[in-house]
């Protein structure tokens, strides 16, 4: 009889939410594995179909089970035989479609929906049915869909969370389970957690506090996780930590699906945190948890309090800040200076919230790397202009009760310059500092009027603009306004994505920099190493990879990011860094690699959704 292998990782689908094993995958023609323009499939997924390793179902479940079951489920890809094996003969319509005309019909009902909203709804249910088709549509159009199933279109999605929720997927730990966790931790039925995205809902995107409804930020991340990262996503866990929510409408709402209670502040909010953290290393010591979307006033003591006791890592912080810096990088090369020339930029921020002081934070340490210690972190700091809702944060002007409002973060990066003062208007700032670089972190929608573009714009030949903030209502400024206001001269990035932009017969491509080239790379490589911690070296290594990512003719177009379609090709190169400066720092060891160079290892463990043959235990 035919003796089935266990599949290997790096091919491994979907596993179930409810049994905790692996997902079926089901028939392909051979076009299937070289058609897509990711570069992810394996030696496996090349083999013909019923050359693959095949998957043993659970004891039990036979028939109409399989097809129901999203995690199984391969639709009408079912080959006749595997029907009569598995009991789904008449159960299904008769017709056989391969993979690739799955992927076809999928794409051809998606682009007839009117709006990405309706998009979004038609992939959820997608991955309602049939996960491991899901995944291989987003791999293979990660370019088109990954504004639909994350920002901008996520951002829409958690507002109307509550009123479309279908069915459960992740986890909600709430201040009602306190003295629980660690045994609710054990319902979840995946053995092997790889990474863990969790937020408390306290500021999704720039909307602000959306309490439970936030949960759609984890499923989005963590779908990006698997498409653009490789994870299997068996290995992903989406959790929400539900304490509560300070938003009136919410309170009222008598639909709201989550805590109906004022958010818990203060050391009992900290347990609940704590509690969480320890419930789920306890039983997945080796996972990763990346933490999303928390208000201000505590993302960066959270990070501060677990970072080198757990392996995690805050992407509003340090993700943002790794990929701004790997933008400014690039946008220097654009200019044609070296990037060690970062050391002498000078930075006007917009935004002094965890996200704006993660960037500057940062940005900072890059200058004191790329200076080789020829720059001291107080020197590197000099070189901001940060302003919050009361204007420029500048030691000169600033009463004592007014400093000791700001945090300490806050307070590292107060300008200490005699030539500026504290309050004064970005414009103002922009007059008196002279900066090369206007970064907006603010999430205030239209906040870089032409006034202050031009100011910026007369200080360099190149200026760069990053309007960071997300969803794309919450932009600082278009890239169309950009370009106009600096007369094509401008190297653009955003946080959410913008159209080509023509002026003066000139096409200017805008580019995304987005967090999606950073953390799934270091998710990746620091989970696949079981590194101790994540290093401000290991996501510096991440931004230098991701900037080295991007070809000559991108930067020949004014991109400062690789094209989103390279999403896999930019992650794997990440992940390769990440590991190499972990097994540098002694924070990681090299015993899980084989005879194989560390990209040769990334490339073996990467994820690609492919269907294989499913049989019963008793059929080997």
């Amino acid at each position: 009889m035919f003796k089935a292998k266990t599949l290997p990782r790096r091919l491994l689908p979907v596993v179930s939410r409810r049994f905790g094993v692996q997902a079926s995958y089901g028939a392909v023609t051979p076009q299937d594995s070289v058609s897509c323009p990711v570069a992810a499939d394996s030696a496996e997924t090349r083999k013909p179909y019923h050359l693959r390793r095949a998957l043993i179902l659970p004891k039990g479940r036979d028939g109409i089970e399989i097809a129901n079951d999203p995690l199984y489920n391969k639709g009408t890809a079912f080959e006749h035989g595997e029907r009569d094996r598995l009991g789904l003969r008449g159960m299904l319509p008769t017709r056989h479609l391969t993979h690739r005309a799955q992927i076809n019909k999928i794409l051809i009902n998606l682009r007839k929906e009117p709006d990405d909203i309706h998009k979004n709804l038609l992939l959820r249910e997608l991955l309602d049915r049939n996960e491991t088709l899901f995944h291989r549509v987003l791999v293979e159009n990660i370019k088109e869909l990954a504004p639909i199933i994350y920002t901008p279109t996520v951002g829409r999605v958690c507002l109307e969370f509550g009123s479309q929720y279908r069915r459960p997927r992740g986890m909600y730990f709430s201040m009602f389970d306190r003295g629980h966790m660690q045994a609710m931790v054990h319902n979840w039925p995946g053995k092997d957690v790889q990474v863990v995205v969790v937020t408390d809902g306290s500021r999704i995107l720039g909307l602000g506090d959306l309490g439970a409804n936030g949960m759609g930020i984890p499923i989005g991340k963590l779908a990006l996780y698997c498409a653009a990262g490789g994870i299997a996503p068996h290995r992903v866990l989406p959790v929400m930590l539900d304490c509560g929510t300070d938003n009136q409408q919410l309170l009222e709402d008598p639909y709201y699906l989550g805590v109906q209670q004022p958010r818990l502040v203060g050391p009992e909010y900290d347990q609940v945190v704590e509690e969480f953290m320890y419930s789920i290393y306890g039983r997945w010591p080796k996972a990763l948890v990346q933490f999303e979307d928390f208000s201000s006033d505590k993302a960066l003591s959270i990070l501060n309090k677990y970072r080198n006791r757990f392996l995690c890592f805050n992407d509003d912080i340090q993700g943002t800040g790794a990929v701004t810096v790997a933008g400014l990088m690039t946008a220097l090369r654009v200019q044609g200076v070296k990037p060690s020339d970062l050391c002498k930029q000078r930075i006007l921020c917009a935004g002094a919230g965890s996200a704006g002081m993660g960037v500057a934070a940062a940005l900072r340490d890059a200058m004191v790397l790329e200076s080789n210690g020829a720059m001291t972190q107080e020197q590197a700091a000099a070189n901001f202009f940060v302003c919050d809702v009361s204007g420029l944060i500048a030691v000169n002007g600033c009463e004592k009760s007014e400093w000791n409002k700001l945090t300490t973060e806050q307070q590292a990066f107060a300008n200490p310059g005699t030539h500026v003062k504290r309050g004064m208007s970005l414009l103002e700032t922009a007059k008196a500092a002279k900066p090369t670089v206007l970064l907006g972190l603010s999430a205030c929608g239209g906040l870089f009027k032409e006034d202050l573009i031009r100011e910026v714009a007369a200080h360099s030949p190149r200026p760069i603009i990053f309007p960071l903030s997300n969803p794309t209502a919450s932009a600082e400024c278009t890239a169309a306004n950009a370009y106009k206001w600096t007369d094509g001269r401008a190297v653009f990035a955003s946080g959410s994505p913008f159209e080509p932009v023509t002026l003066n017969g000139k096409v200017h491509t805008p580019s995304q920099c987005n967090n999606m080239f950073i953390f799934p790379g270091v998710g990746l490589g620091a989970s696949l190493i079981q590194a101790k911690r994540v290093t401000d070296k290991m996501l510096h290594a991440a931004s230098v990879a991701c900037a080295n990512s991007v070809s000559d003719e991108e930067m020949a177009n004014g991109q400062v990011f690789p094209d989103v379609s390279h999403i896999r090709r930019v992650s794997a190169t990440v992940a390769t860094a990440v590991i190499e400066q972990a097994f540098a720092e002694g924070v990681a060891s090299p015993s899980r690699l084989r005879d194989e160079t560390v990209s040769e290892f990334v490339e073996r463990k990467m994820y690609f959704p492919a269907y294989v043959p499913i049989i019963h235990k008793h059929d080997q």
